[in-house]
């Protein structure tokens, strides 16, 4: 039996933390909360690969399965110098929540391997991902565990991964990855899916709170390709984006910034760095700028117990996995602050994936105005029931988008029952 000792890591903690409040508050059944709190089964690898000074590096990587009880289980692939069993456990959780929250037929999953890529080449880097998936072959497939881009990965690594894997099948198998381009069997709006459900999440929070989203102050931490596409809808949609950051550094300027020029910039400079007629500010800094909207979109743990009371914005719309932790969050929930959690607010990109896993499937691919209305729908939907399930129980909206996950996962547990 595993120990939690194995997954050690904060954002392990705080997953742990959050499914042992829940369990408490729906009176789950012991042996259902013990099945939820392990992964259904996780696989470590070496990944050995032929840089191109001639050696051989050899690179740790993960592929973690949380649950199977709903379905195949699906999952993020990332690339950071600081990934653990222990993040991707706990980001395979999560995943678990969020799939159920918004009724997919899904379990959770998460893959990562443990580099820096952009100290990478190209041809590393498609070594690197071809001998990953070569390494998890006995854990993929389009019925199984069904991988998808996360921190520094993207289409080209789905490209690499579902070629590696379709070599082996003797013929092209298009459902065994989503986001991928659309020559090889990609979805219109992938891409875009994640930063667009925050948009639709962000529209029904300021409905229900009596606001208006034209004219809000917005700072986003992370432009990447969440925080960068949410940040042009919103200012598409009116929104004052005062506040900006990347690896880099962050860009701030009270009056707004120009969302099309600054794309601009960074094609051209690779960072919002230098932006003009900006004051520089730090990634910390960032979050504790004044906003109606807040949007960290980067990685995990950002606001913590010893920033979240100088968060100055109204809401918080959780881009990234995981960037408050527990503390955090009660304070910002003693403020008065709505949190709209990360199972809820970045959903749009699984949702997509799913309709892309689908078209895949069934070799029939929709249109993106069909793509949009559908991910607007679902993602309207369960942001709606979450909204009613925190009146009726008089909690936060990540207490309950978390109480509806779990519930239904622990359900499919309930009439599956165990085996043997």
């Amino acid at each position: 039996m595993m120990e939690k000792s194995d997954f050690d890591s904060d954002l392990f903690r705080t997953a742990l933390a959050q499914l042992d409040r829940v369990a408490q508050r729906l009176d789950l059944e012991h042996d259902i909360h013990e099945r939820l709190r392990y992964p259904r089964r996780a696989l470590v690898v070496s990944v050995p690969v032929l840089m191109d000074d001639g050696k051989t590096r050899v690179f740790q990587g993960y592929r973690v399965h949380h649950s199977t009880v709903l379905g195949p289980t699906k999952g993020g692939l990332r690339y950071a110098p600081d990934v653990n069993l222990g993040e991707v456990t706990a980001l395979a959780m999560l995943m678990s929540w969020k799939c159920a929250l918004v009724g997919l037929p899904y379990g959770g999953a998460k893959g990562g391997v443990r580099c820096t890529p952009r100290e990478l080449s190209k041809r590393e880097l498609e070594h690197l991902t071809r001998r990953y998936t070569t390494e998890i072959m006995l854990l993929i497939g389009p019925d199984l565990d069904i991988p998808a881009p996360d921190l520094g990965t993207d289409e080209q690594t789905m490209a690499w991964m579902m070629d590696t894997y379709s070599m082996t099948q003797g013929k092209s198998v298009p459902g065994v990855v989503t986001g991928k381009p659309l020559i090889v069997g990609g979805s219109a709006g992938r891409r875009e899916a994640t930063g667009r459900g925050i948009v639709y999440a962000l529209y029904q929070a300021t409905r229900r709170l009596g606001q208006n989203l034209q004219g809000l102050r917005v700072v986003v931490q992370g432009f990447g390709n969440v925080g960068s596409v949410a940040a042009r809808l919103l200012w598409r949609e009116g929104c004052l984006v005062v506040g900006v950051s990347d690896v880099k550094g962050g860009i701030w300027n009270p009056r707004g910034l120009d969302i099309r020029d600054l794309e601009a910039h960074v094609a051209e400079s690779g960072s919002v760095a230098g932006f003009p007629d900006t004051e520089p500010l730090t990634n910390t800094e960032i979050l504790e700028q004044p906003c109606d909207i807040l949007l960290p979109a980067a990685i995990g743990s950002q606001i913590r117990e010893d920033n979240a009371d100088r968060v100055k914005a109204t809401i918080v719309a959780e881009g990234a996995n995981g960037p408050t932790t527990p503390e955090a969050d009660a304070i910002l929930r003693d403020r008065g602050v709505t949190v709209i959690p990360d199972i809820l607010a970045n959903a749009g990109g699984v949702i997509v994936s799913y309709f892309e896993w689908v078209q895949g499937l069934q070799y029939y691919f929709w249109r993106e105005s069909e793509i949009v209305s559908r991910l607007q729908e679902v993602m309207s939907r369960a942001f709606n029931r979450v909204w009613a399930l925190g009146a009726k129980e008089g909690t936060d909206l990540r207490t309950a988008a978390l109480m509806e996950g779990v519930r239904r996962v622990a359900e499919g547990y309930r009439v599956r029952g165990l085996y043997p």
